[in-house]
């Protein structure tokens, strides 16, 4: 299940028959790294540094080996390794020198280094935000593991004034990442739960993203808050989301269309096909789906601007007939529209039926994303976050972490190394996304 509907609202759990499906699909899998996975492999190459040895004690005619004649080197072995990290206190001394004028000048401070005698440097600064924000480590065990791993001694509100730092050195970028992601002709919307704040409280992390930038901005499900973020209510381009109605709502008055998530819909027809055992037209509708995506897929690898007709109407066809076989057999319940529960399934045929072309729109321009697959990638880490974290205690702090996490998700999606674009950060001379990346 997608993170955005964790908390969807009357959303029942999965079924017990699901549940056993996907333990006897994990079964069939092997252990290890599956087939079109990754890998990482090492290779012989030049070292870094040489250690030589030779053989010690005794031979046994008794002589000392240390004395033996070194007949060179009989086999060797290549290890990839880390040196053992221990801080280091670097002294700054700020040297000045007379001109022959007379005039005195002092050398500047370096980059990172601030107007006090004491300080912590830019790379472990770095690293405390890296730990808690990207590889969601607890505030306290980033704190031990500071300790523990570099040597350094750091406290608790140390590392909460790296994450403010961060944050607001980060600020200028955010504001660009926003309005590039503005700027585009396609983007993905999303929205997640995070317990931040008091007690009690239920807050949603909403997520912008393209295939170059990602933004996050906390707050709750409204349309208000949808519209703080500041990129819907200009965006001119296609909305790709799931069916929240939020986003397809007439307030985005410049957008150019909605795109509905077809992974979404997979699902959706997923649970009728349970709903009405021996149904046929789940599985039709799931068929022409599938097909689409494929289809989608196929076009775009051959530089294709749309999906051949040839290709698209028998499946949009079928597609389409499997809606109309669905909702002769799922008949509304009569009753006011917002009050009245309808079957499994029903909502969902009628959105399929009134919405065409809010599903179809990437048949005709491949440039537009069939799923929402990539939004859904972008708000799973923090699902993580909270499982290990827990509870977060001020908003204020959370949009601290989702601006530097808006920072770093967009530098990765240009290649960047996340501790290199932090520490960066920390000189005060943060990484900005690239010029002629402002054309859509």
């Amino acid at each position: 299940m997608p993170p955005s509907s964790d908390d969807l609202p009357g959303r029942k759990p999965p079924r017990k028959r699901r549940r056993a499906a996907e333990r006897a699909e994990a079964k069939k899998r092997k252990r290890g790294k599956q087939p079109g996975s990754p890998g990482a492999s090492m290779s012989w190459e030049v070292p870094d540094r040489t250690e030589d040895y030779y053989p010690e004690g005794a031979c046994s005619c008794g002589r000392d080996l240390s004395d033996a004649a070194d007949l060179g080197v009989a086999r060797s072995f290549q290890q990839e390794e880390i040196p053992a990290a221990a801080a280091e206190r670097v002294q700054h001394d700020l040297h000045s020198a007379k001109c022959a004028c007379g005039k005195t000048h002092v050398a500047p401070r370096p980059a990172g280094v601030p107007d006090s005698a004491l300080s912590i440097g830019p790379r472990l600064r770095a690293l405390a935000v890296y730990l808690v924000v990207f590889q969601h480590v607890p505030v306290e065990r980033c704190r031990q593991l500071i300790a523990d791993v570099a040597g350094a001694a750091v406290s608790e509100g140390f590392i909460h004034s790296c994450l403010a730092r961060a944050a607001s050195l980060a600020a200028e970028v955010v504001a660009l990442i926003r309005a590039l992601i503005t700027a585009s002709a396609v983007a993905g919307f999303d929205e997640t739960t995070l317990r931040s704040g008091p007690a009690g409280e239920k807050k949603y992390v909403h997520g912008a993203f393209t295939e170059r930038y990602s933004a996050f901005w906390l707050g709750d499900r409204s349309l208000d808050s949808m519209a703080d973020a500041g990129i819907l209510p200009e965006f001119a381009g296609i909305v790709v989301s799931d069916r929240y109605r939020n986003y397809f709502h007439p307030r985005w008055e410049h957008i150019a269309g909605n795109q509905a998530c077809l992974s979404h819909l997979l699902r959706d027809y997923e649970d009728c096909a349970e709903s009405y055992p021996g149904a046929v037209w789940p599985a039709q509708a799931q068929r022409a789906l599938r097909g689409l995506i494929h289809a989608w897929h196929a076009a775009r690898e051959q530089g294709l601007d749309a999906i051949p007709a040839g290709v698209r109407e028998p499946l949009e066809h079928e597609f389409r007939h499997a809606v109309l076989a669905g909702l002769a057999s799922v008949p509304r319940v009569l009753g006011p529209k917002n009050s009245t529960k309808q079957k499994p399934g029903r909502e969902l045929l009628e959105f399929c039926r009134d919405r065409r072309s809010d599903m179809l729109l990437f048949t005709e321009d491949t440039s537009i994303w069939p799923t929402n697959n990539l939004s859904e990638r972008g708000v799973r880490p923090l699902k993580t976050q909270q499982k290990v974290s827990g509870r977060l205690a001020s908003d204020n702090v959370t949009q601290d972490r989702l601006e530097i996490r808006s920072y770093i998700d967009t530098a990765r999606k240009h290649g960047k190394n996340a501790m290199d674009v932090l520490h960066d950060l920390m000189l005060g001379r943060p990484w900005r996304p690239p010029a002629q990346a402002l054309s859509p």
